[in-house]
């Protein structure tokens, strides 16, 4: 009777601190993934300090007539771009930015998990089957997992698709077709203007690679709109989505690193992710 009395109280125990081990377990995450989250945007202050300009949402140019073009040749996405700015210039420099991600010369580098582009409460896999647009029970390519993409503002992503060379796709936040933004464009201010944000890999998974033209949803695996709240329910593949409790980490265009709650008022919300739509908004 005693043993059995000791062994229920050990349970109960047990119980009672389960919960606040959990806790704090997602808390040193969350922390790991605002860190991650941070120095990512340190590294588009740097790339901004060489270039005068934060790098492009991805690359896309016609060969032929060396205009842009949404699913010309490259593909390749802004954390590409970061990558000698994060300690990665080996791997920056295996890259070809002219050559498909698909190319057999990319074989390696579209499969490099990086610790640095990954949340650790995302229980996603470091590389996934990207499905082919034409076929969606078709994998185009395996490509590394990555659970931060830029922001384009609210403009749709589906709007960019069937754009023919010569047409630039262009979003009203920190990353589009081609070209990234400069400081001076940002008119609402760099401390009220998304940058960088989180993505779930449950709702669907993104890369740090680059758009790969002819996989689906291409250009949503780098970059994601604000047109619904974080973690709403619902949410398509380019919102930005979570696996921490209240909300989703995001990075600014100050370099700071901030929680947007999953009940932001919807306009303040959009207004945080253009950088110069005239709107007066703060992080709340």
């Amino acid at each position: 009777m005693e043993l059995l009395v000791v062994i229920a109280i050990i349970g109960i125990l047990v119980a009672l601190i389960l919960p606040a081990v959990q806790a704090a377990r997602e808390a040193a995450r969350r922390t790991s993934c605002f860190n991650n989250l941070k120095q990512i945007a340190l590294a588009n202050h740097h790339y901004h300090d060489a270039f005068q300009t934060f790098p492009p949402g991805w690359i896309g140019v016609d060969l032929t007539t060396n205009q842009p073009w949404v699913d010309g040749a490259g593909g390749w996405g802004w954390g590409t771009h970061l990558l000698p700015f994060l300690e990665q210039q080996g791997l920056h420099s295996q890259i070809q930015p002219m050559v498909a991600i698909t190319d057999s010369v990319h074989a390696m580098v579209r499969v490099h998990p990086l610790s640095g582009y990954r949340c650790k409460s995302d229980m996603g896999t470091p590389t996934f089957p990207l499905p082919s647009a034409a076929d969606p029970n078709t994998v185009f390519a395996t490509l590394a997992t990555g659970n931060y993409v830029g922001v384009f503002g609210t403009n749709e992503l589906e709007d960019c698709e069937g754009l023919p060379p010569g047409v630039q796709c262009l979003g009203n936040g920190s990353f589009w077709h081609m070209q990234g933004a400069r400081m001076a464009e940002y008119v609402d201010g760099t401390s009220g203007t998304l940058l960088i944000g989180e993505r779930a890999s449950r709702v669907g998974y993104s890369t740090w690679t680059g758009a790969v033209t002819g996989g689906e949803e291409a250009i949503a695996r780098i970059l994601g709109v604000a047109d619904h709240a974080p973690n709403a329910t619902g949410v398509h593949l380019d919102d930005f989505t979570s696996e921490h409790p209240a909300g989703t980490n995001f990075a600014l265009a100050d370099g700071s690193v901030r929680l947007i709650i999953e009940t932001i008022d919807m306009n303040v919300y959009r207004a945080l992710a253009t950088r110069a739509g005239g709107e007066v908004a703060a992080v709340p």
